[in-house]
């Protein structure tokens, strides 16, 4: 497989746009640690190598466990989750599927009580982003190094 675009060199503005968004999700009271996470699940929902490539690499630099990365696609049965993050994971795997479910009543009840409101904002903003970063990098097969 080869790339099909380098998007950076193609539209510096439209990845302007989008550190716009990094930035203020690195200026949110969200935890690294969780933020890396929530990348890491889109990603592998998504099926973009080069995100859980990336996202997995982040979340070790920012102290993350092996234990913890290894089942994050299956955190539903495991123990190694807060609840904080449960919710956060559950969030972006029901918004990153929106066409199936358009985030049901149930979703929004585990996750509300963890998330301050600018917190719900800012966790659906880096959402939102990996999804975009995903799409960019898969339409345009950006490979990992």
């Amino acid at each position: 497989m080869n790339q099909r675009l380098d998007f950076y060199k193609a539209s510096p503005d439209a990845i302007k746009a989008m550190v716009g968004l990094e930035q203020r999700i690195g200026k949110s009271s969200l935890e690294k640690s969780l933020v890396e996470l929530v990348r890491l699940r889109a990603s592998q929902i998504n099926g973009c190598a080069y995100c859980v490539d990336t996202h997995s690499a982040d979340a070790r630099k920012a102290g993350e466990n092996e234990r913890r990365l290894a089942t994050v696609s299956v955190w539903r049965e495991t123990p190694f989750f807060t609840d904080r993050e449960r919710a956060a994971l559950e969030w972006t795997e029901s918004l990153t599927l929106i066409a199936g479910n358009h985030v049901p009543d149930n979703v929004w009840q585990a996750v509300q009580p963890h998330f301050s409101d600018e917190e719900l904002a800012d966790l659906t903003l880096l959402v939102i982003a990996i999804n975009g970063w995903n799409r960019f990098a898969i339409a345009f097969r950006k490979l990992p190094a």
